[in-house]
């Protein structure tokens, strides 16, 4: 089955295909602005605008062709405690199947002489993302009663005063 996509990370592997036991060095930049999907886990998203460095070794294998190497880039979030803006750099390692008959999850698609690396990038990025950015490891965050930024200042709050919140709660008699 042959696929046609416009992907900016679809390369020609014609080469690879017909010699056995060939390798090749590829070495891309792509703005993750042209990338076909979402490159966002949560509230982490790859920084908008910014390039991601592709540097892969491919190598022709009995089942396919095999896709060894780094992604490189810049991902933003606000921070989880303190809601600041965080932005850090991400390289994640990557080694991949395609094959002619990908197996679902498993591997990906050769597509005639082409593969698209756009999918093994994103499902490779987004698993290395992290669930809860923070912009530093010792941030206070906010104040849970009056929202200050306890990094900045301390508050007046008094921190052994009950949440309000839970006053429904405490009136319960069990």
């Amino acid at each position: 089955m042959i696929v046609t996509t416009s992907s900016t990370l679809r390369v020609d592997v014609a080469d690879l295909l017909r010699h056995g036991g060939g390798r090749r060095e590829v070495h891309l930049s792509a703005p993750t602005g042209e990338l076909a999907g979402n490159l966002a886990a949560g509230p982490v998203q790859m920084a908008p605008g910014a390039d991601l460095r592709i540097d892969f070794s491919l190598e022709r294998v009995g089942e396919g062709i095999v896709a060894r190497g780094t992604v490189s880039g810049c991902w933003r979030a606000a921070c989880s405690r303190c809601l600041g803006p965080v932005e850090r750099a991400i390289s994640v390692r990557v080694d991949e199947l395609f094959e002619e008959h990908p197996v679902e999850g498993e591997t990906y698609a050769v597509e005639g002489d082409h593969i698209d690396l756009e999918p093994a990038v994103r499902d490779n990025l987004l698993v290395e993302l992290p669930a809860a950015p923070h912009c530093r490891d010792d941030c206070r965050g906010l104040c849970p009663r009056c929202g200050a930024d306890l990094n900045v200042a301390s508050c007046s709050c008094d921190p052994d005063e009950p949440d309000p919140r839970w006053d429904a709660l405490r009136e319960l008699h069990l």
